[in-house]
C-alpha cells in the first residue's frame, strides 16, 4: 500500500470518527432536550472529617434560592446559578452542579476545612488556611486550635472573607505558618494548652505542663523562637526547682528573658 492511499485511508477515518462525534454530541443535546430532571442525588466529599455543610443544608438552600428545578429539561437547569449560590455559603469551599441522562440533577459540596478557631470574647469566627474567614455554623463545632483574647483583627458578627486591612492580613498569614509549624511538630503541638492575645498584641502561649507562661510577641520568627522555648528546659529548668519562673519571654532575637510573678 502505497503512501497516497494510507493518507486517505487515514483521512477517511478520521472524517468518520469526527461525523460520529457530531451525531452523538447532538444526540445528547436532543436526549437533554427531551428529558426533565427527575431526582436530585447530593454528595458532601469530605464529610468523614467535617460537618459543616449536609445534604439537607443543600435541599433546603437550593428550595430558597433557586426554587423549581424538578421537572425542568435538563438543559434549562441553572447550573452556573446553582454553583453561585451554592459557593456563596461560607463553610463551602467549591461545588459542582451536573446533570446526566438519567434526569438526576447531581452536586457535589468540598467544606471550607478551618484550621484555627478566634474568640476574643464576643465573636467567634474561624480560618482556614488561605487566611479566609468565616462564621460558626450553628450546631457544628470543628475540634481546632483557638486563639483567645485580644485579636489584632476587626471582623464583625458573621462575616466571611479576607480580613480588611494588610495589617489583619500579615498578622493572619503569621498565625497560619505558626500553626502549620506547630502541626508537622507534634512534640509542641502536644505539650501547648492554649494560645491568647494579651493587651499589648503579644502571643502567649500556655503550656499542658508547668506554671509558666511564654510570651511570644508577633507570629514571626518563630522557629527561632520555639528553639529559644528548647533552650529554655534544656539549660535553664535543670538549673532551678520546678515552677521557679512563671514568665518566658522569648519575644526579643536571640534572648531568653525569665521573671517570677
Amino acid at each position: 500500500m502505497n503512501k497516497a492511499v494510507r493518507i486517505s485511508i487515514s483521512a477517511a477515518v478520521l472524517a468518520a470518527v469526527v461525523m460520529i462525534l457530531v451525531l452523538l454530541s447532538s444526540q445528547s443535546r436532543q436526549i437533554r432536550h427531551e428529558t426533565t430532571c427527575t431526582g436530585l442525588k447530593v454528595e458532601i466529599l469530605d464529610s468523614a472529617r467535617l460537618g459543616f455543610v449536609t445534604k439537607d443544608d443543600v435541599r433546603g438552600l437550593l428550595a430558597k434560592e433557586y426554587g423549581v428545578f424538578m421537572g425542568q429539561r435538563l438543559d434549562s437547569v441553572g447550573l452556573a446559578r446553582i454553583e453561585k449560590i451554592l459557593d456563596g455559603r461560607s463553610a463551602v469551599l467549591k461545588s459542582q452542579a451536573y446533570t446526566t441522562p438519567d434526569g438526576i440533577l447531581h452536586i457535589e459540596v468540598t467544606q471550607r476545612e478551618p484550621i484555627v478557631m478566634f474568640n476574643n470574647g464576643v465573636v467567634k469566627y474561624y480560618a482556614d488556611e488561605t487566611g479566609y474567614i468565616f462564621p460558626l455554623v450553628e450546631g457544628y463545632e470543628t475540634k481546632v486550635p483557638v486563639i483567645s483574647g485580644s485579636i489584632p483583627m476587626e471582623i464583625p458578627l458573621g462575616y466571611k472573607g479576607e480580613p480588611k486591612t494588610a495589617r489583619e492580613v500579615q498578622w493572619l498569614r503569621g498565625i497560619v505558618s505558626m500553626l502549620r509549624y506547630l502541626d508537622s511538630d507534634k512534640s509542641w503541638n502536644s505539650a501547648l494548652k492554649s494560645i491568647t492575645v494579651d493587651g499589648k498584641g503579644d502571643l502567649v502561649l500556655y503550656p499542658v505542663k508547668g506554671k509558666e507562661r511564654f510570651v511570644f510577641g508577633r507570629p514571626e520568627d518563630f522557629k527561632d523562637k520555639f528553639r529559644r522555648l528548647e533552650d529554655y528546659y534544656r539549660y535553664i529548668v535543670p538549673t532551678k526547682d520546678e515552677g521557679y519562673y512563671t514568665i518566658v519571654n522569648v519575644k526579643f532575637d536571640g534572648q531568653i528573658v525569665c521573671r517570677r510573678k
